[in-house]
């Protein structure tokens, strides 16, 4: 009995021990963007010696991240709306209705996620200047939709049409009966019955796109176009001494991912297991 109280003690010591490793870090970032500026020169080290609650102002104005923020929310946006839109109603489409080439439609989706992105990066790069989109934020939604940011049409697709298939028939067929075409049928049957596998795709689609990095940089030169993860990195490069700036810059990148997730949390773990039971 001894011998097994002292192993469950070793076990949660070591457990607390790794949590606090972890958790240090993180606690440190947010105690650096609220304390005072002298505070983090004397102490950098220091957890939440003081309260300067400025620091968000100055790196939202003074910083930029007040821009890279609307830039990064505006270019978020169509890119979900986009690639939400485009696979459910490919995936429904490619799951439900019968076609000539069916699968060979759904095979072109799937080689998508075949090519990893830096084999594509230098052409894309240049037919986006042939066409006129590099430099544009329509240019970089478009190559978000389209799965260069590793959660785009093809994963979409495939996800939707996997979800669909799995739903009964015997849904549509009675929604036919009752004298619903086959656009009631997805849009007031199909795709309710589909959120969690929505959810689990906005989840995945506002997290690559958020955090994306190499692509805003390549596809989206110049400073009133910056995103936050470029934005950060362009003003922690410039200006190193203001750690706290830095710090507040990377809370306002980091908590609208948090809330987000927070919101959709339920759906997506409903979406992640469902099918696990059947």
């Amino acid at each position: 009995m001894m011998s097994r109280v002292v192993g469950s003690l070793a076990r949660y010591l070591a457990l607390a021990f790794f949590a606090a490793l972890v958790l240090y870090p993180l606690l440190l970032i947010v105690s650096t963007a609220v304390k005072d500026p002298l505070d983090v020169t004397a102490d950098p080290f220091a957890l939440f010696s003081s309260v300067h609650l400025q620091n968000f102002i100055d790196a939202w104005t003074l910083g930029g991240f007040g821009g890279y923020f609307w830039n990064t929310v505006l270019i978020t946006a169509l890119t979900l709306i986009g690639t939400l839109a485009l696979s459910v109603l490919a995936g429904y489409a490619l799951a439900r209705l019968y076609f000539p080439g069916r699968n060979i439609v759904f095979l072109v989706f799937i080689t998508g996620l075949m090519f990893p992105f830096f084999s594509v990066m230098i052409p894309l790069f240049y037919e986006l200047r042939d066409i006129g989109l590099l430099g544009t934020k329509v240019g970089l939604v478009l190559v978000f939709i389209a799965g260069a940011g590793g959660f785009g049409l093809p994963i979409g697709v495939f996800l939707m049409r996997s979800f669909y298939m799995d739903l009964p028939e015997e849904l549509a067929d009675a929604a036919r009966v009752d004298g619903a075409n086959e656009f009631q049928v997805f849009w007031r049957v199909m795709l309710p019955l589909s959120g969690p596998g929505v959810a689990v795709l906005a989840v995945l689609v506002f997290f690559q796109t958020w955090n994306a990095f190499i692509q805003p940089l390549l596809y989206l030169p110049g400073s009133e176009n910056q995103v936050l993860a470029t934005g950060l990195y362009l003003f922690a490069s410039g200006r190193t001494q203001e750690y706290e700036l830095i710090a507040a810059g990377s809370l306002i990148m980091v908590v609208p991912v948090v809330v987000f997730f927070l919101i959709f949390q339920r759906l997506f773990v409903r979406g992640l297991t469902a099918g696990a039971l059947k």
